[in-house]
Order: C-alpha cells, then structure tokens, then sequence
C-alpha cells in the first residue's frame, strides 16, 4: 500500500512543474531525440543526432514555458506555443527533402522522422511521460525495425519510377515503346525531363530525359525489367527512382 502511494506521489510530483520535472523530462527529451537521431545519423542524413536531439529538446522546453506561464500567471492556453512548435517543425522538415537532378525524392524519412521527433517532444514537455516513452520506441522501431520490410515491399511492387536517358538520333521514343511492348511491358505517366537534354554542334537536341512508370505483364524483378529496358536501342541510361 505504501509502495503503491509513494509511486502514486511520485508520479503527480513529476506531472507538476518543478526542479525534479524539469530535470527527468531534459534527460528524457535528449535520450529519446538521440535514439531517434542515431539511425538517421549513420546513413548519413541531413538531419543526425544533433537535430534530432535539439528538436526534441526545443519542443519539451517549449510545452514547458507553456505550463510554467499558465500555471504562474493563470491565463493563456497550455497548448498554444505547442501548436506551433507543429506547424514551425514543418519548415525544418522541408529543409531536408532533396530533388535531385534526376527527379530522385530523397529525405522525406527524414522530415517525418524530425517531426515526430517534436511530437514526443511535446509529449516529455506535458509530462505525458508514458506517451512519450511508447511514441518513442514505436517511432524507433518503425524507422530502423521496418526498413528492410519496406525495402522487400517496394521491391515486390509491381510498378516502378524509372529515369530515362534515351539518344533521340539512333531511335525516336516510339521505337522505344514498341520494344517495351514487344516485350510485355506497359509504360506509363511519361514525363520529358526539359531541364535535361543534350544537344549537337548544330542545335538540334539528340538526347532527352525521360520520367517513366514501368509494369510487367508476367513477373518480373525491378532488376530484370531494369536490364531488359538498358538494352533498349536508343538508351543511354536507366536508373529507378
């Protein structure tokens, strides 16, 4: 009984604004941003451990002042400068989506990741302390635990984005879906790239850029429907998106 009333005071205790709180709900913020942070650091991302960190921390210290100005000066929404924090993340996460020059999409893992990061943030700031524990490792879970099941989805799909080189001398683009077709392959959402293209000594442009959606009728590896399409007449360059 003793034992259940001390937890019990314990808990209330940390759920209010005070040195003790304040404390757990830093060291928490840290921990959790970093272990959310540390899986993106060793790919590499934009956004590491640092960011991640600080973006947790940012978030709890914020939820933090909220309380502390609705408790001291009893006026105010508590869930004001929060709200924001929501919004004010997103632009952070924007900052790390990357197009590259071959209409690649990368970093959006990283732009969620960054805005949950806030969210259990936000959570640790509240003293939500239980939300934001689970949130974190179901967070954690899904960016590390998932990645190679999303890595197998993605490979069964039968659609692929694929970036197309293709040398309009040798071949116009027609021939290159008559060879697609002759060899059960659909093509679709075709889009010319304009930003890309090469032209010769006389102007007349040789090589166009092409973004394409690519299905197979019997089935087929992205890689086999990949080296069927490179030996193409005309392709200079293949890659998925």
């Amino acid at each position: 009984m003793k034992e259940w009333f001390f937890e019990r005071t314990l808990m209330t205790h940390l759920r209010d604004l005070n040195f003790l709180s304040i404390l757990v709900r830093i060291c928490l913020s840290v921990l959790v941003g970093g272990i959310l942070g540390m899986e993106r650091g060793k790919k590499n991302r934009p956004a590491g451990l640092r960011t991640y960190i600080l973006v947790c921390l940012g978030s709890a210290l914020v939820m933090m002042t909220n309380q502390y100005v609705y408790l001291a000066f009893q006026a105010g929404d508590p869930m004001r400068l929060g709200a924001q924090v929501i919004s004010g993340v997103g632009f952070l996460g924007a900052g790390t989506i990357i197009l590259t020059g071959r209409n690649k999409i990368t970093g959006i893992t990283t732009a969620a990741g960054l805005w949950t990061a806030a969210c259990s943030g936000l959570a640790i700031g509240i003293g939500f302390y239980e939300g934001a524990i689970l949130g974190g490792i179901a967070i954690a879970f899904t960016v590390s635990g998932l990645l190679k099941f999303d890595i197998w989805l993605r490979k069964k799909s039968r659609y692929l984005d694929l970036y197309i080189e293709y040398n309009t001398e040798k071949e116009n683009f027609s021939g290159f879906l008559q060879y697609a077709k002759e060899h059960k392959l659909e093509v679709h959402n075709i889009q010319i790239s304009s930003g890309y293209s090469w032209r010769d000594t006389g102007g007349n442009i040789r090589t166009l850029s092409y973004i394409v959606t690519v299905s197979s009728q019997p089935h087929r590896t992205h890689a086999e429907i990949i080296e069927i399409l490179a030996h193409g007449n005309g392709v200079q360059f293949v890659e998925e998106l």
